[in-house]
């Protein structure tokens, strides 16, 4: 089985594929000016664009882990996932309350799915 880095840089890489199973870096918003739903939107905008290129979709994903900076996000990050998570393909999922590592950072999102391509 062969393990393929896609786009990696000197500390990480954006993902690693392992057969067609996929392990992407933590997603993080850019923009750290937002409040926890325009910091999520951008983090599964994230998330969509890394499995795109990748041949897959939010249907492929097995898992998810998200980070909160603080757990009273945890309404907020929930109606974005609510909205945009394939209701016939739910992953599994834990959400946990972690200090981030940049201030103003209020998400952080790991994925584990399946590539297509």
């Amino acid at each position: 089985m062969t393990l393929e880095r896609l786009n990696p840089g000197p500390r990480m890489s954006e993902a690693v594929r392992i057969g067609d199973i996929v392990f992407l870096a933590g997603q993080v918003p850019d923009d750290l000016s937002g409040d926890i739903t325009a910091q999520t939107r951008e983090v599964l905008a994230n998330v969509d664009a890394v499995l795109r290129a990748l041949g897959g979709s939010k249907a492929d994903i097995a898992s998810v882990q998200v980070w909160l900076s603080d757990m009273g996000d945890f309404q907020g990050m929930n109606a974005v996932w609510d909205a945009w998570v394939d209701p016939a393909n739910p992953p599994a999922r834990a959400t946990c309350g972690v200090a981030l590592a940049r201030p103003g950072m209020r998400v952080e999102m790991v994925v584990v799915a399946r590539a297509r391509n």
